[in-house]
């Protein structure tokens, strides 16, 4: 079984959760006994997990390039894997030309019209309605929906959003949510340090979602001075890969407000605080 992943990014378990959800599929896959291909449209990085250790071969593609034509045909994939709508929409209508017996998947990570739409709201200072669901992604996503045979959903409740109020057949959504193993987190949770060894606040969140960005300015204006004013000499510790320099700059140490970046592991950072802040104003799910 040959299966074709096309993605905008290679996959950076430690810069995003969609980078480790990306990767838990590809294990996923993997284990299956299928033959993996990945084709990216991105630069190479230096965070990308070492998609050698699954033997999972690696495609550096390009948009508008007939050389994806030549690659995929000579590939013949079982399935291709679109990892979000805009890919989909770049790639799929060569798939279809070349590989027309291939199965298609859409892997949304997040329903990005919901998203859209509760940002549209928040911009505007008034509560999300379903009516803000009608926005310019919802027609390019939804779109993209319809035309790949199925499509994977994290979360129950944009499922629900799908065959209620866009209308999609139940058959072309699949329920697949992070993958974890709950066992093992009971276990490391034995060892983590107790609450007298733990100080402080921390938020985590890749700087390039907008969400999150949304999130730390939110902290910085209005949630972190309350707390302050309560606890003087609390700290809180933001991690997030890709800070960029405007963020960097809200760093202040005498406020307490620490822009950390990159945490190379998630759990050490967490285990650390007493605390974990997630001020989301706007998202999916």
């Amino acid at each position: 079984m040959n299966f074709l992943i096309i993605a905008s990014l290679w996959p950076e378990p430690t810069s995003s959760a969609a980078g480790r959800r990306m990767v838990d599929l590809l294990e996923l896959f993997h284990a299956q006994g299928w033959s993996l291909t990945y084709a990216s449209t991105a630069a190479e990085s230096e965070h990308c997990y070492p998609l050698e250790s699954l033997g999972i071969q690696r495609r550096t593609i390009a948009v508008n390039d007939s050389a994806f034509d030549e690659m995929i045909s000579e590939l013949s994939p079982d399935i291709v894997l679109y990892d979000r709508f805009m890919i989909e929409e770049q790639f799929s209508w060569r798939v279809e030309k070349c590989c027309p017996q291939a199965m298609t998947i859409l892997e949304t990570s997040d329903l990005h019209c919901l998203r859209r739409g509760r940002q549209i709201a928040l911009k505007e200072e008034r509560d999300f309605t379903l009516a803000d669901l009608v926005n310019e992604v919802a027609y390019r996503e939804i779109a993209s929906i319809q035309r790949t045979d199925l499509t994977l959903m994290i979360s129950t409740y944009e499922m629900k959003l799908l065959t209620t109020v866009f209308k999609v057949d139940a058959c072309l959504i699949h329920y697949l949510p992070f993958i974890v193993d709950a066992e093992a987190i009971k276990r490391d949770m034995l060892a983590w340090p107790g609450y007298e060894e733990r100080r402080g606040f921390m938020c985590i969140g890749n700087f390039k979602h907008e969400p999150n960005w949304d999130s730390v300015q939110y902290l910085k204006r209005q949630i972190w001075p309350l707390i302050r004013k309560q606890l003087p000499t609390a700290e809180l510790f933001i991690y997030g890969a890709y800070p960029p320099e405007k963020a960097l700059q809200l760093n202040k140490p005498s406020d307490g407000f620490y822009i950390k970046g990159r945490a190379e592991d998630v759990k050490v950072v967490m285990q650390q605080a007493r605390v974990c802040l997630v001020p989301l104003r706007f998202g999916a799910g």
